[in-house]
């Protein structure tokens, strides 16, 4: 049985990640320190042979017994209002965690898929994004200490590739959305739901012209795993190219839950919050023959049957 570390196991994709592995068979080590995850994700593979959970740090010293084959490295406050909260453990765990990690997969001959962001694009300039794209990043605004954590772990991996010959993967994941997101982590889809079910007004920051392009959960975690098994080591955009503006999102959201009073507030625009968002999938579709399944109609109407339980 193959041996997988998962860390941030806890989290929205990384306790999904755990679910694939589990079921394609692997032994699965999740590591996660709670700090944005929920133990409740994972508490269903508790009673399972095939998994154990360390509550640990990765920003400091990481040892895992016996062999690994792979790490999937997915620790990180992942979202504006977790990082401007955190912004120190976001730059440690994206810097200290993966050069733990990294050193860990050196040592244990393992390959390691590092979960990156279609934030290293910052405010792009180039649309839709792909791979070849340095960005357009503010390094020294508030949102710069996850854009450059993300960015040095991207750097970081590739030098041990090359210096080290280890074997590394690395995704950009796009706007991802889902069962097991916290209604209270400050993004656009569980923010938009909570309101709308709890009958409030929908807040929008701009004039809502700034477009997002939503991918569901089950058809990232297919994304990541062919990649972890591709030979391609270069970043890889996972992402859905089905792009909306927020305004427009927010009368989907109003219209799938029903609430026809739902007014819309406008508020100002967040610094550096980027204007465009949509991947370039060229690559995917070529290396790893993937592209997202679930359309956004869908993946509202299950997401919806998960936030209608917790809000």
């Amino acid at each position: 049985m193959k041996r997988v570390l998962i860390t941030g196991a806890a989290g929205f994709i990384g306790s999904h990640l755990c679910d694939r592995f589990i079921r394609e068979g692997y032994h699965v080590i999740g590591m996660d320190n709670l700090l944005t995850g929920n133990i409740a994700n994972i508490e269903h593979l508790f009673a399972l042979s095939n998994f154990e959970f360390y509550h640990h740090d990765v920003s400091k010293f990481v040892h895992v017994p016996d062999t690994l084959d792979y790490i999937l490295h997915f620790a990180s406050p992942a979202s504006p209002i977790d990082y401007l909260k955190m912004p120190i453990q976001t730059l440690k765990v994206g810097s200290l965690g993966t050069h733990n990690l990294l050193g860990l997969a050196k040592s244990k001959n393992a390959r390691i898929l590092i979960a990156s962001t279609s934030e290293v694009y910052g405010d792009p300039l180039v649309h839709p994004q792909h791979e070849e794209y340095w960005g357009n990043v503010n390094p020294i605004g508030p949102r710069g200490v996850y854009d450059e954590a993300k960015r040095f772990q991207e750097a970081i991996t590739m030098a041990y590739h090359t210096y080290h010959g280890l074997e590394t993967r690395i995704v950009r994941i796009f706007n991802t959305y889902g069962p097991r997101m916290r209604v209270d982590d400050g993004r656009v889809l569980p923010a938009f739901f909570a309101q709308a079910i709890r009958g409030e007004g929908l807040t929008v920051f701009g004039n809502g012209s700034q477009t997002r392009s939503f991918c569901y959960i089950d058809d990232l975690v297919e994304g990541i795993y062919r990649l972890l098994l591709s030979d391609y080591h270069l970043p890889v955009n996972i992402g859905n190219p089905s792009e909306t503006t927020i305004l427009e999102f927010a009368k989907e959201i109003i219209e799938l839950v029903g609430n026809d009073q739902a007014k819309i507030i406008y508020n100002p625009l967040p610094i550096d919050d980027p204007k465009q968002r949509k991947p370039d999938i060229t690559l995917a579709k070529k290396i790893l023959d993937w592209e997202p399944k679930v359309s956004r109609t869908e993946g509202l109407k299950k997401s919806y049957v998960y936030f209608k339980e917790i809000v």
